[in-house]
């Protein structure tokens, strides 16, 4: 039997955890991921991180300046998990939308792999809350749609497309189109179409948020499956904090008017992580207290 030790201190008003010693019958070997046990990880900084520097967005309404987000900082280093979380109207899907050079009117900058983010870019995909397939393509063809905008040769797209249904599951659905499939299935060809072109930074707006609660459990299962298959640096926004505390190697909380980052949560679990351990259950708690709902499922 393996004992982590783990000292919380998250410098917050509530008085904090104290130092607990978590018993696992997991090893640390076990986990693919092991790297990731503990607060700090092995990963440093380098050209491939993505850094967010005060960055600043508003909008205008009339003769008013709505300001949506205000003085955000944050660097996400390589193959890290990210978890967002806030209630709506903190900016969580706009700052998603800004990583992904969706939108790039703001103050401030966004630099990823040594980059400014000025537009869209094949190195980072983004997957929203609606699937976004179109009804009239098969499950392949709008898979297959992701490389519209490539030269990639269309033998090797296939390919590509084929190992990716593979990989999410759906072998076999190739020729369905969405109304002949699930919910979550349809998010998974989502995934699929966002993974396709092999992005380095996955983006995910509440993927899972239109779900059933055993779908969602199903798919965050298979995210974090992918996740540590692909090696790929993700950020997800959510509301769920259950899942972000699964999911994440730290979890953002943020506040609204304007959006700010209020404290940034470690989350020092081995993976797979265990939903009813007292650590989880204690930063779960945690996190949630932010928002008054501390002792609420």
């Amino acid at each position: 039997m393996t004992t982590y030790n783990v000292a919380i201190d998250f410098s917050k008003s509530a008085t904090p955890f104290n130092k607990v010693n978590i018993a696992t019958d997991s090893p640390a070997e076990l986990h693919p991921n092991k790297n990731l046990v503990g607060v700090e990880t092995n990963k440093t900084t380098n050209e491939e991180s993505l850094l967010i520097q005060d960055v600043v967005k508003s909008y205008q309404l009339q003769n008013t300046t709505l300001k949506v987000l205000d003085g955000i900082n944050l660097e996400i280093i390589p193959g890290e998990f990210l978890s967002i979380v806030g209630t709506s109207g903190c900016g969580k899907s706009t700052l998603l939308r800004l990583i992904a050079g969706l939108d790039t009117q703001y103050a401030g900058s966004i630099i990823y792999q040594g980059n400014l983010v000025t537009g869209t870019d094949l190195s980072r995909g983004i997957v929203f809350q609606e699937h976004r397939l179109f009804p009239w393509m098969t499950v392949e063809e709008n898979i297959d749609l992701a490389f519209s905008a490539t030269d990639v040769p269309s033998d090797e797209s296939k390919l590509r497309v084929q190992q990716q249904i593979n990989v999410v599951g759906l072998t076999g659905f190739e020729k369905a189109y969405p109304h002949q499939i699930s919910g979550g299935m349809s998010q998974r060809v989502a995934i699929a179409r966002a993974l396709v072109l092999k992005p380095k930074l996955l983006l995910l707006d509440e993927p899972f948020g239109a779900l059933d609660a055993l779908t969602r459990l199903k798919l965050q299962q298979e995210l974090q499956r992918l996740w540590e298959q692909e090696g790929l640096t993700t950020i997800l926004v959510t509301h769920d904090v259950e899942e972000a505390v699964f999911l994440g190697d730290r979890i953002v909380v943020m506040e609204s008017h304007p959006g700010r980052i209020k404290r940034i949560v470690p989350v020092p679990l081995p993976r797979p992580r265990d939903r009813s351990s007292y650590l989880f259950q204690s930063i779960k708690t945690d996190v949630m207290s932010d928002f008054s709902m501390a002792g609420v499922e």
